[in-house]
């Protein structure tokens, strides 16, 4: 059984019973329906057309489902009846289910798991895995997303930037489960961007990518984090960053910039970097103004700080970190460590141990807890 096959039909399948009348609610059910009977009989009997298979039998359960709730009637008036067998259509309705799933009116959570589900083709119980919550409260999670998007008509373009921004939560949840997420992530994006010419949809791609690409050097065999600084640049993927790297300038080339192009471009700077020393980190720092200047983000006059504490001193670091609001997460972190770059390994160990009780990821609370303790040891001797 080829699942990569059933998933990358998922979108397809589901767009064509959307557009021949049925609501997405009842679409998705069939379509997994559909899924379950494929994965049931074609392993004995694969189908010469997978994708117009998936389509007979998806609305097939549609109509049968339709029929059979009396409730429903006056829907069925509207429904078209089955269309003869034959070739699947070959129109793409992939970009709409990306708009319909990031809908304004769902929370970033549903929109991931709807995303995750309609999109990617995942199951439920795989999603609820990667994030690591009961199959029961996910499957009320999507049920509650697919009927508040039931219904509702595209008269007008999709907000690409909300896609984008679901697709970045995605990737952002890395591994879990029995599903990697950051990859299926990078999968979603480059089918987004086969389906719409976006510079911002190739900077998501890039940014990806190039992060992707150090994803082996993050951490050591105990599971530790290893901070950029200190990995082994031998373990990073060079072809990913290349591909990334590509990518990046074409989108840059179009001279439209977004705050994904922007964040690509930070990340390819260190890729291009042999050694972290070698960094250009006065580059990144106008680069970090330059998404300031897109998004007013407190993270990014965070990430800032840290770019200018490299370029022109701790000292200059800190005082460009003091017009960043101390609630923003990290804050603390970074005042830690700009503080032991400036030699006061007092005031650094104190503010690593009181980062590590506010991490709310356990690698990062280990990480800093190991700092503070490094610092403590420096300073006894």
């Amino acid at each position: 059984m080829d699942e990569a096959l059933l998933r990358s039909l998922t979108p397809h399948v589901l767009g064509i019973l959307v557009r021949r009348g049925a609501d997405f609610a009842a679409a998705e059910d069939a379509v997994q329906d559909a899924l379950v009977e494929a994965v049931r009989v074609w392993p004995d009997d694969p189908p010469r057309d997978p994708k117009g298979w998936l389509i007979t039998v998806a609305w097939r359960r549609f109509l049968d489902a339709t029929r059979a709730d009396t409730a429903r009637r006056r829907r069925e008036d509207r429904v078209e009846e089955e269309p003869a067998p034959g070739p699947a259509p070959a129109a793409d309705d992939t970009l709409r289910l990306y708009f319909l799933c990031a809908h304004p009116s769902l929370t970033p959570s549903s929109a991931v798991a709807l995303t995750l589900r309609a999109v990617g083709g995942l199951t439920t119980r795989q999603i609820a895995q990667a994030y690591l919550v009961p199959e029961a409260t996910m499957a009320q999670r999507i049920s509650r997303a697919k009927r508040t998007v039931s219904g509702v008509r595209f008269d007008r373009p999709g907000d690409v930037a909300t896609v984008l921004r679901v697709l970045y939560l995605v990737f952002n949840e890395g591994y879990s489960g029995d599903v990697d997420l950051a990859a299926e992530a990078i999968r979603l994006t480059r089918q987004l961007a086969a389906a719409i010419d976006h510079p911002e949809v190739a900077g998501l791609l890039a940014l990806m990518l190039l992060h992707h690409a150090r994803r082996a050097a993050r951490t050591a065999p105990d599971g530790s984090l290893v901070p950029l600084a200190e990995q082994d640049r031998g373990r990073w993927d060079t072809r990913a960053i290349a591909e990334g790297v590509e990518i990046l300038q074409a989108a840059l080339a179009r001279d439209r910039l977004g705050e994904f192009q922007a964040q690509a471009a930070v990340a390819a700077l260190h890729a291009d970097a042999p050694t972290a020393g070698e960094t250009d980190w006065v580059q990144i720092v106008e680069w970090y103004d330059e998404l300031a200047r897109l998004t007013d983000s407190p993270v990014v006059r965070l990430n800032r700080a840290v770019a200018v504490g490299e370029a022109d001193g701790p000292r200059a670091g800190l005082a460009a970190l003091a017009a960043v609001d101390e609630k923003v997460p990290r804050h603390t972190a970074v005042a830690a460590y700009l503080h032991e770059r400036d030699g006061d390994l007092t005031t650094a160990a104190r503010l690593y141990a009181e980062a590590a009780l506010r991490a709310s990821d356990l690698a990062e609370r280990d990480h800093l807890t190991r700092q503070a303790a490094r610092l403590n040891a420096r300073r006894a001797r």
